[in-house]
């Protein structure tokens, strides 16, 4: 059964059974604010008056749907017959939407996640920089750019996706698709046309293989990573493998191949996000209950902490493997042993404690120890000096004679 608002016509739909409370209001409007007060009036008791006997739960339904019914057909019989008719409230209002040219820039760099995509651009530099062969300046801007684009692909299509479930988190709901600044179509059009041209620039400026790796990881976030939020917990393990690509592209740009020594960087970056994004999610689990996300710090609070400490473990050895790969020196094992111990040591306390100050403290060092790791792994690089490149040999020569 369903009734029509006297104002606008808007359909009220009646919530009967156990947790019932009557209306689901579609539409504000004085009507709706009526009727739901009569239905939900309480019951005016005289202070003399003796207690009345409790009814049977099955009477209370029934008086409770008569008392509906009796509503519905009040409504109803003073629908008005026009049809066009309209709300007066400003909220219901059909607005023509409309972009302002100059703040169209920034809603771009929204949609591209600019501090995401900052730091995938920073790794990828990295693993530029660790590679050992000639920096070839030009290489390195289409890498950097290709792969930026391809990130920013990457993130637009999952705002894309996630706009009904952003809108029910207090960290995104504030996001331009969200708030209607600009159009779903606008907003996917963005993410195809950078997706296409970071390929494009990475095929042709750069290599096949850094290409392929860029396609893969558009795909593997927007269409992988991205529904799986909301199916399983294995979502995490997916996105620190997205994270974990772009410094193995920055590898490849230079070398134009795939080595050991590229997947400890991979590894690194694999590691790391752990600890950084438990934390993160850690403070805002209810956040991630309301938008329907299984995470870990939702379904299960106890794996979330122990994955956290776990992998903050795992730099220990992985770090220390660098020099055995060849990748840095062995003073690098030495020099990353204090961050990483003491990222172990508030992973440890984020176990024991599991509360918001130990997640937030978490967070915030892990902020610090990815550019402070990567710095150390760059000042410890093994191939400064045996890079293969011309200048380099022929200081070797000249150092010879």
């Amino acid at each position: 059964m369903e009734i029509l608002c006297l104002q606008c016509r808007a359909r009220l739909f009646p919530l009967f059974g156990r947790g019932s409370r009557g209306f689901k209001l579609t539409r504000s409007s004085s009507v709706h604010i009526r009727l739901y007060a009569t239905l939900h009036q309480p019951p005016s008791v005289q202070p003399d008056s003796k207690p009345r006997p409790a009814k049977k739960r099955s009477l209370v339904l029934k008086e409770k749907k008569k008392l509906n019914e009796v509503v519905f057909d009040e409504v109803l019989s003073n629908e008005p017959k026009r049809k066009d008719v309209q709300c007066k409230s400003l909220d219901e209002e059909w607005r023509e939407q409309r972009i302002d040219i100059k703040k169209l820039p920034y809603m771009y760099l929204k949609l591209s996640k600019y501090r995401l995509t900052s730091l995938v651009v920073l790794t990828t530099l990295v693993g530029y920089a660790m590679a050992p062969s000639p920096t070839i300046p030009s290489v390195l801007l289409y890498s950097c750019v290709g792969t930026a684009l391809c990130s920013a692909a990457a993130n637009t299509f999952n705002q894309w996706i996630e706009v009904p479930f952003d809108s029910q988190m207090s960290r995104t709901r504030n996001r331009v698709l969200v708030r209607g600044l600009m159009s779903p179509l606008h907003a996917l059009s963005f993410g195809i046309i950078s997706g296409v041209t970071g390929t494009l620039i990475l095929a042709t400026g750069v290599n096949a293989l850094t290409a392929t790796l860029g396609v893969f990881n558009i795909i593997l976030y927007s269409a992988v990573y991205t529904p799986m939020k909301r199916l399983s917990i294995a979502n995490t393990w997916v996105g620190s493998v997205v994270g974990a690509i772009p410094p193995v592209m920055g590898w490849t740009a230079c070398t134009g191949t795939l080595s050991p020594s590229a997947f400890i960087l991979a590894g690194v970056l694999f590691a790391w996000q752990f600890p950084h994004f438990n934390a993160l999610s850690w403070s805002h689990q209810g956040d991630y209950s309301r938008g329907g996300y299984r995470m870990m710090s939702v379904t299960d609070p106890l794996l979330c902490r122990k994955v956290a400490l776990r992998y903050s473990l795992s730099l220990i050895p992985i770090c220390t493997a660098a020099p055995v790969f060849g990748l840095t020196t062995w003073w690098f094992a030495f020099d990353s042993a204090l961050p990483n111990l003491w990222l172990s040591y508030l992973s440890w306390k984020f176990y024991q404690d599991s509360d918001f100050k130990s997640a937030r403290r978490l967070f915030h060092f892990s902020l610090v120890h990815l550019p402070l790791l990567l710095g150390l792994m760059l000042l410890n690089k093994a191939s400064w000096k045996t890079d293969g490149s011309p200048s380099s040999d022929k200081m070797k020569r000249e150092h010879s004679e």
